[in-house]
């Protein structure tokens, strides 16, 4: 089973990064306001989830000021080296459970490629107001 996902992220992965060489911040920015709810990614303050400023490249569940809120699994993530890179953050935004399973968010993902290219290209942008 764990082969199936894993080649069926593998496979995802490979159309989404295709996609990112055009992904649009602009663009970008309006689909982060799916996200605005729990996740703030122009100010370091955290809402239910992490801030995002400065997220790509980031080990996952280490920003400082949200440490405490973490779940084990994001934690133990970023224990194994998990970092948020472009590759990741593509199959995290695809499908968040699978690509940390046990995590807190309860968002289940962005199904459009281009939607999470361009998230990916608006957080990369450093989205400062």
């Amino acid at each position: 089973m764990l082969r199936a996902v894993s080649s069926a992220a593998a496979l995802f992965l490979a159309g989404v990064l295709a996609a990112h060489a055009d992904g649009d911040a602009a663009l970008g920015k309006k689909v982060f306001n799916r996200c605005i709810a729990c996740h703030e990614a122009a100010t370091e303050r955290d809402k239910v989830g992490p801030h995002l400023l400065g997220v790509v490249g980031r080990t996952a569940g280490t920003a400082e000021s949200f440490l405490g809120h973490y779940s084990q699994a994001m934690k133990d993530a970023g224990a194994a080296g998990l970092v948020w890179d472009e590759a990741n953050l593509a199959v995290y935004l695809h499908a968040p459970k699978l690509k940390v399973p046990g995590n807190k968010m309860a968002f289940a993902g962005l199904s459009n490629d281009a939607d999470i290219a361009n998230v990916i290209a608006y957080l990369k942008a450093d989205p400062k107001p």
